[in-house]
């Protein structure tokens, strides 16, 4: 035991301390494996190959022996012994953690006296994103500024994207998302992604809520017979959603009131009346509003004149003197029965006319 460790602590220093493998005279053994990478979590392999020379082998990790011979030197249940034979000595480091990489050194003593041979274990690390902005709200025209924080191994990319039909690709590929005048247009979620190839990239998002005054996109009078029923009708667009109002004059119409009913929806408000009166016509004033503002749009309600009884007389005519070519007509067949009923009809008349003439 005393001479392996000397030969355990001779390879660790001169190992460490001149920084390369040490591979003395024409010796071939030991030959340790090139640089392991593995996943975070994942078991990584380190193996050496030896020969029949070798008459004692260790494996260490910087200056902490790992195993020597069969025997294991550290308390690590994570290092385990896989081969121990004439022609190579593997060691498994489970569950592998980023603590874990570094250099490994095989040592072996042969007839001549120690040598080294290095292996170096890279651990890579899926992306995770540990800081993210919360969602935020804003008043158009200010400023924002996102933050994406990410840690992996390799170091990950980060990418903002604008989560809408009209926006098109990235906004940004860094940790910070800056907007300057923020509009309305740029609301919606931004999706962070972080990306290292390791791992399937991470995704996150930030709702972005933009406040903005109501307008209103739609307000268009309507004409109503006298008893009949009218619905003025407004929308307007706005965040926070708006509140409605209506006015004629000066005077507020309230829900209740006789024959009128006020509905409002978001982005929508009706005002219906159920029995249009000649009072109820007039110029009616919509007025939408929330936390940033307010406006306003006229909206008249003016009387539509119902047919009259000789307009309908002249309709019925005109519809009974002129042939129906739409669909389900009369085919010529029958037609010609409807000729022949007018003829008998006319019958009297010719032989009233023939008496008068004799």
């Amino acid at each position: 035991m005393d001479h392996l460790l000397s030969l355990v602590i001779y390879a660790s220093h001169i190992s460490f301390l001149a920084g390369v493998p040490v591979r003395s005279g024409d010796a071939t053994f030991p030959k340790a494996m090139d640089n392991v990478t593995v996943r975070q979590g994942e078991s990584a392999t380190l193996r050496c190959t030896i020969d029949n020379r070798v008459t004692r082998v260790a494996w260490l990790n910087r200056s902490t022996i790992l195993y020597a011979g069969n025997d294991k030197w550290c308390l690590d249940p994570r290092v385990v012994l896989l081969s121990n034979t004439q022609t190579q000595y593997s060691i498994e480091i489970q569950n592998v953690d980023v603590y874990d990489e570094g250099p490994y050194t095989c040592s072996v003593q042969t007839d001549n006296h120690p040598k080294t041979s290095r292996v170096h274990l890279i651990v890579q690390v899926s992306p995770k994103i540990v800081e993210i902005s919360s969602d935020i709200s804003i008043n158009e025209g200010n400023n924002i500024s996102l933050t994406c924080i990410a840690t992996g191994r390799p170091e990950p990319t980060v990418t903002w994207r604008h989560i809408s039909p009209k926006a098109v690709g990235f906004v940004s590929e860094d940790e910070y998302l800056e907007i300057q005048g923020i509009t309305r247009e740029q609301s919606g979620e931004y999706e962070c992604s972080a990306s290292n190839d390791v791992a399937a990239p991470v995704v996150r998002r930030v709702k972005v809520t933009v406040n903005y005054p109501p307008y209103i996109s739609e307000a268009k009078g309507t004409g109503v017979p006298v008893g009949q029923k009218g619905t003025l009708q407004c929308e307007a667009s706005a965040v926070p959603s708006a509140e409605f109002q209506w006015f004629k004059d000066d005077k507020r119409l309230v829900e209740g009131k006789k024959g009128v009913k006020v509905e409002n929806r978001p982005f929508l408000s009706k005002l219906t009346f159920f029995n249009v009166s000649e009072h109820d016509y007039g110029n009616y004033t919509c007025v939408a509003s929330n936390k940033l503002g307010h406006t306003n749009a006229s909206i008249m309600l003016f009387e539509l004149n119902e047919p009259t009884s000789s307009t309908l007389l002249q309709e019925v005519k005109t519809t009974a003197l002129t042939p129906w070519k739409g669909p389900g007509a009369v085919s010529e067949v029958n037609n010609g029965t409807s000729r022949r009923a007018g003829c008998i009809w006319l019958l009297p008349l010719l032989v009233l006319h023939l008496l008068l003439k004799f």
